[in-house]
């Protein structure tokens, strides 16, 4: 959904109908529903509309794939757009012949300038700018166009697809529920005409958001969603309120979704829990099927990178960059993620295995060993933690913090002792006042 602040819900929702606008009022103005604070639509006018529908037509059609190291046909023809139309790029240079020349480009670049994303070209009048705080680094701004908000529904639909559900929509329910659990986040209630003028909501279950507790699961029973989007975190606190409500599916993202936490939810919800790799850059880019993340979008070509930019070999794990131009208002060479895996291929489609949303970090064994944090998160995986953090302090002890899961501070310490050794090891919950972690973390080594 797009936020839009100072428009009219006309310019809001051009295709807004009759039973749109009352389903629409009945969500902003129900008894036990939470404080929106925010007002946003979809802004699709009919030929935007066409647009997002003749993307879903041809994501169904031609699923991703390329050959390793070959680039698809439709890259050339990017770079060239790019390099003679958007200010970042023709001044960093290149040549479309050869996407490797293309220096990458990164959330540094896009949180200095982004403005210089913008091709020369573009119409403004579709502009949307949205505002993400990311666990790479500082804020940053985020440009895009109402086609690129609403592609991700057919994104939504593939990986729904795979797991034999479909994500309907019409008039008169609500096809989608943005579920957060955070301290603050923007919430609203909107139309999808996408969707045959179906509902959107987005919520936080902070229950300082609502003006009793108990509405939380009162407007989520009455909504009813097709699909409930959310992490590990807000679908962990999701689970611990009476709902009524049978979804078709769970999408999660944004954290890591350990196995166990994953069971507990399909058992919660008896329904799919299906993992995204997302970014707010660029919308959903792979799911989670068997030995690994299986690529979405047939518009966006995946690279996995070192630290020089060059392509890793295949299996050798390294930064994942992206290249697509399907937002106007963000065309990406070569973006870095800061988030990491390694490439790979099954059935023709381009997987990614190992990922991880941060850069690599090598912890210390007591033995002098080095521990990888994929070794941890390995070692983590019968706990069905909503989120955690790790840290390792200078001296090599050890802090770990966790939320959910009905574990024994024990078991976590003594899964930890096996890889790292005879370290000093605090387990404890995190404290109900930090609502974002960072999953691994450490000190400089004491001189």
């Amino acid at each position: 959904m797009v936020a839009a602040a100072h428009l009219s819900d006309a310019e809001r929702f051009p295709l807004l109908t009759e039973a749109g606008r009352r389903l629409l009022d009945h969500l902003r103005e129900h008894p036990r529903g939470p404080r929106f604070n925010m007002r946003c639509g979809d802004r699709l006018t009919q030929s935007l509309r066409e647009s997002v529908l003749r993307y879903q037509t041809n994501l169904f059609g031609a699923p991703p794939a390329w050959r390793p190291g070959e680039a698809p046909p439709w890259v050339h023809e990017l770079v060239e757009r790019c390099l003679a139309r958007v200010p970042i790029y023709r001044r960093r240079g290149g040549t479309a012949d050869d996407l490797t020349s293309i220096p990458p480009v990164g959330r540094d670049d896009l949180a200095r300038e982004p403005w210089s994303f913008v091709p020369d070209d573009a119409l403004l009048d579709d502009l949307i700018v949205y505002y993400t705080s990311g666990t790479h680094g500082r804020p940053i701004d985020v440009l895009s166009h109402p086609v690129a908000a609403s592609a991700r529904i057919p994104l939504y639909r593939a990986a729904l697809a795979a797991h034999g559900v479909e994500l309907q929509g019409g008039e008169g329910r609500v096809a989608i529920a943005f579920v957060c659990s955070q301290k603050t986040t923007l919430t609203w209630a909107s139309i999808s005409s996408f969707l045959g003028g179906a509902g959107i909501v987005k919520v936080n279950l902070n229950p300082s958001e609502w003006r009793d507790p108990a509405d939380r699961a009162a407007f989520l029973d009455d909504c009813a969603p097709e699909l409930l989007t959310g992490d590990p975190l807000s679908f962990a606190d999701l689970a611990a309120l009476p709902l009524r409500m049978r979804p078709k599916a769970l999408i999660s993202s944004a954290m890591h979704l350990l196995p166990a936490t994953r069971a507990m939810l399909e058992e919660r919800f008896r329904c799919p829990v299906i993992d995204v790799y997302s970014t707010c850059e660029s919308g959903p880019i792979a799911f989670a099927k068997r030995d690994g993340f299986r690529v979405l979008p047939n518009d966006l070509y995946v690279e996995v990178l070192d630290k020089e930019g060059h392509p890793c070999a295949a299996g050798e794990r390294g930064e994942i960059a992206l290249t697509g131009g399907r937002n106007l208002f963000f065309p990406m060479l070569r973006y870095r993620t800061g988030d990491w895996a390694a490439l790979g291929y099954e059935d023709g489609t381009p997987v990614l295995r190992d990922l991880e949303g941060r850069a690599p970090l090598v912890f210390a064994g007591a033995d002098g060993r080095d521990v990888n944090n994929i070794d941890v998160t390995a070692a983590l995986r019968p706990f069905a933690f909503a989120q955690f953090a790790l840290h390792q302090n200078a001296d090599g002890s050890l802090r770990f913090r966790y939320r959910g899961g009905d574990v024994r501070n024990e078991a976590i310490a003594s899964a930890l002792r096996e890889l790292f050794g005879d370290r000093a090891i605090e387990t404890g919950p995190i404290p109900p006042d930090v609502w974002k972690t960072i999953p691994y973390s450490r000190d400089a080594p004491a001189a």
